[in-house]
């Protein structure tokens, strides 16, 4: 199911911190380019869905996932957000925040 999500609150999501065991990540949020996706992240963080959930695939140098509530990398909130990955400035690059899409 595609949701749709509320993006009244995109100017109030500039950054977020992401706590870990081995310390503090802040990262900026561009809802400028993707106002769906920061505003599904901000809400999930806000009500607590990433609470405790660790980080599932580490690979050195290259990438580190998480946010599955099931710790295998198959489990989400429940739905499907529209792909705002077209035409971005920002693309993936060494510390680029990105939220998985699997289509």
């Amino acid at each position: 199911m595609i949701k749709t999500i509320d993006t009244s609150k995109v100017n109030e999501y500039k950054f977020a911190l992401i706590e870990t065991e081995k310390g503090t990540m802040k990262l900026k949020l561009f809802g400028d380019e993707a106002p769906q996706t920061v505003c599904n992240f901000a809400t999930l963080a806000i009500e607590g869905f990433y609470k405790d959930l660790n980080f599932h695939r580490v690979i050195p140098n290259f990438v580190i996932q998480g946010g599955c509530p099931h710790g295998n990398g198959i489990g989400g909130p429940g739905y499907e957000i529209i792909c705002e990955c077209d035409d971005q400035e920002h693309k993936h690059e060494r510390g680029t925040l990105s939220m998985a899409h699997a289509g």
